[in-house]
């Protein structure tokens, strides 16, 4: 079923990403009177194929891994006399701007509307709340304590933990101070802490922001008792079975499981002893744990998950928008994932965060598999943030992309002039060489996550 999910949710991604992306192009190419030849949804051979009465030939190809539109130009083939005026390359440079930048304009306004959709359903958030502190972490040294409500990170108000965590990848590779603003529990002022940071998580291949900062969040308690297993895990290799009760680990009791999960993590590869309530029998398990991951990021593997739990009511919070404030909210949503791309990119140029961050269509069809499976809510916004990224990505200056074509285009407005047609072959060589390097870079990645 969630390979269904998976290929079924990277089709929808795709063909709805990519057809909103070449629509724009489309739309303003007609509306600034250039013939469009072509609008084609993927690559290779037909599968529908169609024309309407301005004789523009739409098409469904095979492989679904990007489209284009295809405009009358006399670069490409000779243009008859008579419709020379609706050629691409015979419109003002303007208008050639307009053109090229519709399409990523049309990724962002797509992010939009996702974005306001969402905040009008409106969302469940659990609330900031710190479970533990790690003794000498960043977060103790600045004062932050268990029971407080985090309300605030760099000034930017933040209601549940995954807005939290967006305001932190902002500061990976960063050195300086992190502000947050935190609420004692009953209490109605915020108190500000200032956490130094030093080179944060720089360079590290798969961070955790919240737990870099030596911060738990805070959960309910959930009893340690089997629920399910890895059919190839350790736990199951070890003969443990749904319904044991883990009562410690190498002698040391647990009460929570996330106590469990939190020793495990630090010891992969590594042969530790569960002692095991079976039935009512006491007894000692012997196994090795797996190891997942690569470097900083590698961590112990068991195999075994517990059954969920209710939260507390006080602990969830309902957060929505009216028509009008979604608008507002959506803006700002698109807006501050926009520059946390565009930040993202420069940091992988500077070295101060992993290119191993980098996804490519394997990491993007396996995120759009289980977004489908969670829920149309979920889908959305993963929908919407692949979007930006698509909008961001081909706003880039590189030759081949929109954005390269967009540099030439504001050279020659700048000139009064274009450049050379040499000059910008070897431009499109450059950007072809680029453009292949990320790509296989990106699914090097895919793979070595595999």
């Amino acid at each position: 079923m969630s390979a269904l999910y998976m290929i079924l949710g990277t089709l929808v991604a795709l063909g709805v990403l990519v057809t909103f992306h070449e629509f724009g192009h489309f739309w303003v190419a007609r509306r600034c009177g250039v013939k469009v030849l072509r609008f084609s949804v993927g690559f290779g051979t037909p599968l529908l194929r169609w024309h309407d009465r301005h004789g523009t030939e739409f098409v469904v190809a095979a492989i679904p891994l990007g489209g284009y539109v295809k405009m009358l130009d006399e670069r490409e083939a000779e243009v008859p006399a008579e419709l020379l005026g609706q050629s691409f390359n015979r419109k003002p440079v303007g208008q050639r701007i307009a053109i090229v930048a519709a399409g990523p304009i049309a990724n962002f306004l797509l992010a939009l509307l996702f974005f306001w959709v969402l905040a009008m359903l409106g969302s469940q958030q659990v609330r900031p709340v710190i479970g533990t502190v790690a003794a000498d972490s960043i977060a103790a040294q600045a004062g932050l304590e268990s029971g407080q409500e985090i309300v605030s990170v760099d000034g930017e108000a933040v209601s549940g933990w995954n807005q939290v965590n967006l305001q932190l990848v902002r500061r990976l590779g960063e050195s300086g101070t992190l502000l947050v603003g935190v609420r004692e529990e009953g209490a109605s002022t915020e108190q500000p802490r200032e956490l130094q940071l030093n080179d944060w998580l720089k360079g590290v291949d798969e961070p955790d922001p919240i737990g870099a900062l030596g911060i738990t969040p805070w959960r309910p308690a959930i009893a340690p008792v089997l629920a399910e297993l890895d059919p190839k895990g350790p736990a199951q290799a070890a003969g443990l079975k749904p319904g044991d009760r883990l009562l410690a680990i190498d002698g040391q009791a647990l009460d929570d499981w996330q106590q469990l999960v939190e020793r495990v993590r630090k010891r992969p590869a590594e042969r530790i002893t569960l002692s095991v309530e079976s039935q009512g029998q006491v007894r000692d398990v012997q196994l090795i744990l797996a190891a997942r991951g690569e470097g900083e990021a590698r961590s112990g593997y068991l195999g075994a998950g517990v059954k969920g739990v209710e939260w507390p009511a006080e602990m969830l919070r309902e957060v929505h928008f009216g028509p009008l404030d979604a608008v507002t909210e959506a803006a700002a949503r698109t807006w501050s994932m926009s520059l946390l791309t565009l930040d993202s990119l420069k940091k992988m140029l500077l070295g101060e965060l992993s290119v191993k961050n980098l996804s490519g269509p394997i990491t993007i069809a396996k995120v759009a598999g289980a977004s489908a499976q969670s829920g149309v809510g979920d889908f959305l916004n993963f929908l919407a943030y692949l979007s930006i990224s698509l909008g961001v990505l081909n706003l880039l200056p590189i030759p081949v992309l929109d954005g390269g074509h967009l540099l030439f285009y504001l050279i020659e407005l700048a000139r009064g002039r274009p450049l050379s047609e040499r000059v910008q072959a070897w431009g499109v060589q450059i950007g072809i060489s680029l453009v292949v390097g990320v790509m296989l870079l990106a699914l090097v990645n895919d793979l070595s996550r595999l």
